[in-house]
């Protein structure tokens, strides 16, 4: 049985993505870390929901592209990660200049890169979080050339 739930909240479709390859990136990415994947779900979302989950649970009162809830035990990484596909788009089209594909597992990326202790929001940790997120998706793009 899969460690991973895909799901969609509120109006969005689910995005297009590859799971089989996903998880066993996202599998790989955790190794490197010298981690064990346990339950992760990623809910898929529009901006009118993350910023829900937002104020609910961190009254925060804006959107972002993820919000990481840690259920990580020892080195097992376990989570629920909400992702804005708006903020997504957005950011990919005025702040990062990638392809949205790129960009949306960049943020699936960086969810589990939050559950492995990596940090981004200290004096050089976006720095850190940045070049770990870089390191993953070269991985991704490997096994994705592999693959075919």
């Amino acid at each position: 049985m899969s460690q991973f739930q895909w799901l969609t909240r509120g109006k969005v479709d689910f995005p297009e993505i590859d799971c089989d390859i996903v998880e066993r990136w996202l599998c790989a990415v955790a190794a490197a870390h010298n981690r064990v994947v346990g339950p992760m779900t990623y809910i898929f979302c529009d901006d009118n929901e993350i910023i829900d989950v937002n104020r609910l649970y961190l009254q925060h009162d804006y959107y972002t592209d993820i919000i990481t809830f840690d259920d990580t035990l020892g080195r097992r990484v376990s989570g629920d990660m909400f992702i804005s596909l708006d903020t997504v788009r957005s950011n990919a089209e005025t702040v990062s200049h990638r392809p949205y594909h790129e960009e949306l597992h960049r943020v699936i990326v960086h969810g589990l890169l939050h559950l492995c202790g990596i940090n981004d929001k200290g004096e050089g940790e976006r720095e850190v979080m940045e070049r770990h997120e870089d390191e993953a998706l070269s991985l991704l793009k490997k096994m994705q050339f592999d693959e075919n």
